[in-house]
Order: structure tokens, then sequence, then C-alpha cells
């Protein structure tokens, strides 16, 4: 019941901002078929409300609930900034209206009461508040057509302390946050794929987020993933997704298989998978280290399960410390302050918010405001961390200034 109480507030909410924005259609144009289209649609919105009251929408299709939620956002953010144009004329129509209370109206002294032929002020506001709507509707929208799987290889040099000659030119191709219960394609996921093997790179580092609550989530794309080559192996994380914890079980045995499935995926794709453990490349004598720890973040809300003082044991020795964290808030948190010989991280998890600016140098996204590092190289005493903006979608099926990346590193000479 109480679960029932906390969706009627949005629903009102919905249904108060949908019957206000209507009343710009009727103002906007007569044209009966445009109104019978706007009604159509709201009560399409209004029918996945009631089915998910009876059911659980979190036991729907990572694909089904990314696409029933972006089309709700696209409309409602859309009805929601036509309101806003409403409102500001009826505030002036308040305004007037109060104002006309302490004066005498005034009378004409040539006996007409009409005026030219012309729109009136409500038809005008209303017709500029649906083209304003459009834009960031149009905009959504060719994100989830044109962007979801518009992959962009982004080369990174890598300055690395004391590297050793062995080491310099080692390249790295980082991808993070598949997500593969989102997609709804294999021909672009495997294109994606194939980009990453034209790079020929030395190592392959998949820094979490493989699914987004269940492991069957991957199995479809098992083969194309396979298929990611690297001359010294394919490295993997988990991230906080992965755990199955945003889904409700029968039981804990239940979500505990389904994290032994996830692992035995990893492992079928021919990644090997790091949980607390490092692996170690020797060459002449030199070492490098790769070490990868289970989720770990500094807010709240997500699992610290990460054990860095477990993966970081037998490494003293590497000459170069790379670390793969699926959250970078673990860099500042515990990282920077306790292991100052790790050279470098790799992370994921903000996608960027999938949403933002990335252009000429500039750059910005809502991500900032909950992630001081959320996308790109950031560097604190020659020690650096890379959050990779991800190579998938959550909930938004598509992105808007912030593309999925392919991130291509060499190592170089500090």
């Amino acid at each position: 019941m109480l679960r029932y109480l906390f969706m009627l507030l949005p629903i009102a909410i919905i249904i108060l901002v949908d019957v206000y924005a209507y009343q710009a259609f009727k103002a906007a144009t007569t044209n009966k078929w445009v109104h019978y289209l706007y009604i159509a649609i709201s009560l399409g919105i209004y029918a996945v409300f009631i089915t998910a009251l009876f059911t659980d929408p979190r036991t729907w299709s990572g694909a089904t609930r990314s696409y029933l939620t972006s089309i709700f956002l696209l409309v409602f953010i859309s009805k929601l900034l036509i309101s806003v144009f409403l409102l500001f004329d009826d505030t002036l129509r308040i305004g007037r209206w109060a104002i006309s209370l302490f004066q005498t109206p005034a009378i004409p002294t040539d006996g007409t009461t009409t005026a030219a032929n012309y729109i009136t002020r409500s038809q005008f506001i209303s017709r500029i508040g649906i083209l304003g709507a459009a834009l960031p509707f149009a905009t959504l929208l060719y994100g989830m057509v044109r962007n979801a799987y518009n992959y962009q290889i982004k080369k990174v040099a890598l300055p690395i302390a004391n590297l050793p000659d062995v080491f310099e030119g080692l390249t790295i191709v980082q991808i993070s946050d598949i997500h593969s219960g989102s997609f709804t394609q294999q021909h672009p996921v495997a294109l994606g794929v194939d980009m990453i093997n034209g790079l020929n790179p030395d190592l392959v580092f998949f820094t979490g987020d493989l699914v987004n609550n269940r492991a069957d989530e991957a199995e479809d794309y098992i083969d194309i993933f396979g298929k990611i080559k690297a001359k010294l192996g394919v490295f993997s994380i988990t991230g906080n997704h992965d755990y199955g914890e945003y889904v409700p079980w029968e039981t804990k045995a239940d979500e505990h298989a389904n994290f032994e499935r996830l692992k035995d995926n990893h492992k079928r794709m021919g990644w090997r998978l790091l949980m607390n453990e490092n692996h170690i490349i020797e060459r002449n004598g030199h070492k490098l280290a790769i070490l990868g720890v289970e989720n770990w973040s500094a807010l709240l809300r997500f699992p610290k399960y990460g054990k860095l003082h477990q993966a970081y044991e037998g490494t003293q020795d590497s000459a170069v410390k790379l670390l793969l964290s699926h959250d970078p808030s673990h860099w500042r948190a515990e990282i920077l302050p306790k292991y100052p010989d790790i050279n470098a991280v790799f992370s994921g998890h903000t996608h960027g918010f999938q949403l933002g600016i990335n252009w000429n140098g500039f750059k910005w996204s809502p991500a900032q405001w909950m992630y001081k590092e959320w996308m790109g190289l950031y560097e604190d005493a020659g020690r650096h961390l890379y959050v990779n903006p991800g190579y998938g979608f959550l909930g938004y099926p598509g992105r808007v200034g912030i593309l999925p990346e392919i991130t291509h590193f060499t190592l170089t000479k500090a």
C-alpha cells in the first residue's frame, strides 16, 4: 500500500503537467488530429504507470526499461518546458487582471471593438513553447538513434615515472561499463570489438559493469566480446551493477549463484577477472603489475567489496603498478593517500552522465556535480587516473555530447 501511495504523487504531478501543456496545443492549433495524438501518447504513458503498479519493473528486461524510461522522459520534459512558457503567459494575465481592478476601462471613440487579423498572445507563446520543447526532444531522440553505438577511439599518452625502457611504448586499450542488458543490437557492438582489435593492443582492460543486474544479460554477447584479442591478455574487474543487488532475488543463494555465473562468463570470454588480486608481467628482470579490485566506492550508496591491500600484496618490487578500480572516487579516498607507488588507475562508472559537452578541450556534464573526477585523464603528483565514459549505456538508451569510448593508451616516460 505504501508503495502505491508513493507512486500517486508523481502520477498527480504528471497529470497536472499533462493537462497544462495540453492547453498549449489547443491554443496553437485547431487541428483535431494533433489533439488526438497528444491524448494517445499521454494515455500510453499512463498505461505503463498502471502496469508498473501491478508488476515489479526491476524484473523487466534492461532494454525494455531503458526505452520506456527514455520515452517517458522525452515526453515529460517536453511538456514541462511547454508548461514553463504557459506559466509565463498566465502570470502576465494575472498581473494584467490585478491591475485592471484599479483602472477604468477605456471606451473606443470610433465605435470599433475589434482589432486587425492577428494571432493572440496566447497562440504566439504556445507556439514558441512547443518549438522550444521540440529542440531538447529532437536532441535526445538523435542521441538514441545515432549515438548509442557511435564508438570513438581516443588516444592517450600515459606518462609513467621511472618507466623501464622495456615497457616504453606498451599499448593498452580500456573499455568500461558495457551494460549488456541494455543492448538491443549485436551488429554495432561487434563493430566496436573490430575497432578494438584493429588497434592491436598489448593489453586490454575492462573496468566493470558487464551487465545491468543479471549474469544472463551478457550471454548473447559472449561470442562477440570473446573475440577481443591482446598480446598479453584481457583483464577485467567487477562494477557495482555486476553483483545483482538492484533486483529482487527469492533467496541469497540465488543472488550468489548469479554472481558466480557472471564470473564464469568472464572466463568464457577469455578475460582474466581480477578479484582483489594481481598479475605480474616480467621483461628483462623488470616487472609491471596489473592490480584489480572489486567495486569500492567512497559514496555510501555503492558497495565496498574492494580489498586493495590484498590486490597490492606481492607487487611491492614491481617498477610499474597499474590498477583497475571501477569507481573513480576510490582514487582520492584510498589510493592516493595510502598507495603512493601506484602509477595509474583505470576507472569508469560515471558514463559521463551520457549527456554533456566534450568539444575542443572543453568538457561539461551533470556528472561533475557528483564526481570530482568524472571523465578523462587526471594527475596528482605524477600519478594518474583515467575515467572512461563507457562502452554501453544505462537508463537513457543513447548519448548526447558524451559518446561511447574506446581508449587507447601508450605508456611513455614521465
